[in-house]
């Protein structure tokens, strides 16, 4: 374990902390020493550590699990794995101590948090420590009652005068799991995404959107956009989605309720091809993997089965030599476009449309019913990226046919067009379902239920179709038309 310090520049986080957290997680991670424990559940308890950077072997690459641990070794095991921080300029009160020595920063980190204290001044890291002294540093440095140390699984068994290297790593390892979960790393890729990486996997319960909002706190105006996505092959490192940063800005997170460190906005803006016109009222922006950027869908555990060409990129975001730029969800994003001669419009992102059927594409939809007009040259811009070529001429493009429709139940409706219009364009579409009697229903798109050419439709405001009774169903707005559609709901 006698190797040099370790420390991890966090941007401009405000601690310097272990390298645990960020580092690739493998539950099955192999043996890097040349001897192994006596116990399965002390080995995979090294194997982890070692994997984190928390702890090294001797010089001939033993780890030695049943020789004493020392208390310079303890110092140095409790430091990394439960992240204590490291102050350079902290005062040493050990007169055995000097800064030459290689525990000398955990040393010192530790007795200034009250975790490890002199014995008549001297830290006496030769010495071994006994179960009940590993149990009270555990204690101080994660500020819990020594009781909860005491509960862990593996306490029991190593009660004595010397606890060994392999009894330490456990015990040590199972207390990560007592560790109020915290942010160790916090970087801002691009001016929409963020990197935040965390002391343990944040619960799924808290990746909820709503109560992720509540936990990421910025100042400056700065919010969470969607919810945090765990790296693909990252045991706590999440891809952050935020509105554009303001450049020159210093923002602070607090992550519920605690300060959690500092970043400076960057400006770098996400390097997109071109745009295209899509439908009369949609246009999308498009960006290839072969160019250098990678929706996050990519990247990211919650998709990395099912997005076809899904990869691991590393902790700098490179794969096989390539650096990527990461766009983070597209949710609540914003373009700019301009026709020639004519006022500039904010169009709005349609949900599901980032990278849908193979595509790393996401739609905009004009503001307010507006439609293109065809030979009229258009222009987007956006603060959030740039476009090689910005500038589509619009044309005419017929709008989606609706061949037929059903009655699904008395709520909900399918509505099939002409053909498979690809992607999720159905978005915030509506139709008016006119009975019989000139009762006027509306339905609504239900977000991601497209199946090729059909998408089901809810009704608003909680109406309800009557049975036997014969509705004539049409667009709202110039989406699609309907020629003679009707549907009925089976008494």
């Amino acid at each position: 374990m006698k190797n040099s310090k370790k420390t991890l520049a966090a941007l401009t986080i405000t601690a310097t902390v272990g390298l645990s957290a960020i580092l690739p997680f493998n539950a099955l991670a192999a043996n890097p020493f040349t001897d192994s424990a006596n116990t399965a559940q002390v080995q995979t308890a090294i194997e982890q550590l070692a994997q984190q950077q928390v702890v090294s072997g001797y010089e001939n690459n033993s780890f030695k699990p049943n020789q004493a641990v020392t208390r310079a070794e303890v110092a140095k095991i409790v430091a990394l794995a439960l992240h204590v921080s490291m102050d350079p300029a902290a005062a040493n009160h050990f007169n055995d101590v000097s800064k030459g020595d290689w525990f000398y920063s955990y040393a010192v980190a530790l007795e200034n948090l009250g975790a490890m204290k002199d014995t008549a001044g001297q830290f006496r890291g030769g010495q071994s420590i006994s179960s009940d002294q590993l149990a009270d540093v555990i204690a101080n440095v994660l500020k819990v009652d020594k009781a909860a140390v005491e509960k862990l699984p593996s306490f029991a068994s190593i009660t004595g005068s010397q606890v060994t290297r392999g009894q330490a790593a456990l015990l040590i390892f199972e207390a990560q799991q007592l560790a109020p979960i915290q942010v160790t790393k916090l970087q801002a890729l691009n001016a929409i995404t963020l990197q935040v990486t965390f002391s343990a996997p944040i619960p799924a319960a808290e990746l909820e959107l709503d109560q992720a909002s509540k936990n990421f706190v910025f100042d400056n105006g700065l919010a969470i956009n969607n919810v945090p996505r765990l790296k693909t092959g990252s045991k706590s490192t999440y891809i952050v989605p935020v509105p554009t940063q303001k450049a020159g800005t210093t923002y602070t997170l607090t992550y519920k309720g605690k300060p959690a460190g500092t970043f400076t906005a960057s400006t770098e803006k996400i390097a997109l091809k071109s745009t295209a016109q899509v439908a009369s009222d949609l246009f999308e922006v498009e960006s290839n993997l072969a160019d250098g950027v990678a929706d996050y869908g990519y990247v990211i555990a919650a998709y990395s089965k099912s997005r076809p060409g899904s990869f691991i990129v590393d902790e700098n975001n490179s794969y096989n030599g390539k650096t990527y730029q990461i766009l983070s969800s597209m949710r609540n994003r914003q373009v700019q476009i301009t026709p020639e001669g004519g006022a500039t419009m904010t169009a709005n992102y349609l949900p599901f449309t980032q990278a849908t059927d193979g595509r790393q594409a996401p739609k905009f939809i004009l503001p307010n019913g507006e439609t293109f007009k065809a030979g009229v040259k258009y222009t987007v811009s956006a603060d959030w990226a740039t476009l090689a070529n910005p500038t589509f001429t619009a044309k005419e493009i017929a709008p989606l046919t609706i061949q037929s429709a059903a009655a699904v139940d008395t709520k909900t409706i399918a509505v099939t067009l002409s053909q498979d219009p690809k992607d999720e364009i159905f978005v915030s579409r509506r139709v008016t379902l006119t009975a019989t009697d000139g009762t006027v229903l509306t339905a609504e798109y239900t977000l991601t239920s497209r199946k090729g050419a059909v998408g089901t439709f809810a009704l608003l405001n909680n109406a309800q179709l009557v049975p036997g009774t014969s509705y004539t169903v049409a667009p709202v707005g110039k989406w699609s038309t309907a020629t003679g559609v009707t549907l009925t709901l089976a008494k």
